[in-house]
């Protein structure tokens, strides 16, 4: 493979930072170690400027769907753009700066493109200037249109490694407070297992829509001390360095970056066996699985892992071993690499 330097802009139309920002900002930083020249278009500029660490990697704020494509016209000379989500696929296909420079659309989520029968009619015409399509996991790609070429999602190696006898007796949920995420599920589970009454805690590390809901949950079932809800969080990665366990409810995950970050830190994890988690925490020989939902099953899970220190440890560090072979950024920018310079 030719490694001549590329010219990359990420562009993800939002003003938010959560997995799919997190995904771009670790992968355009890898492409820039590699010796690409790489620009982001949108996010919050202020996190994704922290999480790529790097300021030669250029941050553009640009959320609207005009704003993004004054952004590209000013991007200069482009090899390649990479979109991420359909707001910032149209916005490509639209720009008249890019009429000659190949699209590269990544697949976050295990869905169809459009919400409504318009918005579908829409993207059909602008996908078409769509040259190739990445989906980050096997369930996303059997369940999005088109042709996809899978490339997981990778997490950075740890400098030090993880500390069991320092971990603390808590239950670490991270993960927007929204519908999807089912995180009742887990404040449901933690309750049915009785770990509160031996010292744990349930953390749940972010916000959203649903916080307030969840709150009356605990409290209604008279978890309300043990139960800590610890809003956005900027220090996830010191969270896992100290939690017991991982928990990740979501039945419908499309690979589940948490989850990777936790067994980067060799952070047990308990999870649904569903969607993208089948194919990380479930390629584990005796990986902590339960039925989507099944809080009877998740109890057991928990109770289990927290009875048993030694087991907890062995089950973080095979954990561990699979993050280390199969789910690191530099393997996810080689293999994006070369799904750029196939359709260049």
């Amino acid at each position: 493979m030719s490694r001549t330097r590329l010219r990359i802009v990420h562009v993800v139309a939002t003003d938010a930072f959560a997995g799919v920002e997190r995904h771009v900002a670790r992968l355009a930083a890898c492409q820039y170690d590699a010796g690409h020249d790489v620009s982001v278009i949108g996010s919050a500029p202020t996190p994704m400027a922290a999480a790529l660490g790097r300021p030669e990697v250029r941050c553009v704020p640009a959320t609207t769907l005009t704003e993004v494509v004054r952004a590209l016209g000013r991007a200069g000379r482009v090899d390649v753009v990479n979109v991420h989500m359909t707001a910032a696929e149209v916005a490509a296909a639209l720009s008249p700066s890019l009429r000659r420079v190949p699209i590269v659309a990544t697949r976050h989520f295990a869905a169809r493109r459009g919400s409504t029968p318009a918005a579908r009619f829409f993207t059909r015409l602008t996908s078409r200037r769509i040259a190739a399509q990445i989906a980050v996991s096997e369930y996303v790609a059997h369940n999005v249109e088109g042709p996809s070429t899978v490339v997981v999602s990778g997490v950075p190696g740890r400098s030090h490694p993880p500390n069991d006898v320092a971990r603390r007796r808590s239950v670490l949920v991270a993960q927007r407070l929204e519908i999807e995420k089912a995180t009742e599920v887990a404040i449901e589970g933690f309750v049915a297992s009785g770990l509160a009454d031996d010292g744990w805690t349930l953390d749940i590390a972010g916000d959203g829509s649903q916080r307030a809901k969840l709150e009356r949950l605990a409290a209604d079932r008279g978890a309300g001390a043990a139960v800590r809800f610890l809003g956005f969080r900027m220090d996830v990665d010191e969270l896992m360095a100290a939690a017991g366990i991982f928990l990740a409810p979501r039945p419908t995950e499309a690979l589940g970056l948490s989850v990777l970050e936790a067994m980067s830190a060799a952070l047990p994890v308990v999870a649904a066996a569903a969607g993208g988690h089948l194919e990380t925490v479930g390629t584990v020989r005796g990986a902590a699985l339960f039925p989507p939902g099944d809080t009877r099953r998740l109890a057991g899970h928990l109770r289990r892992l927290a009875d048993d220190a030694e087991s907890r440890a062995a089950y973080g560090r095979d954990l561990l071993d699979v993050q280390r072979a199969r789910f690191t950024v530099e393997g996810q920018a080689v293999a994006t690499e070369a799904v750029y310079r196939s359709v260049l």
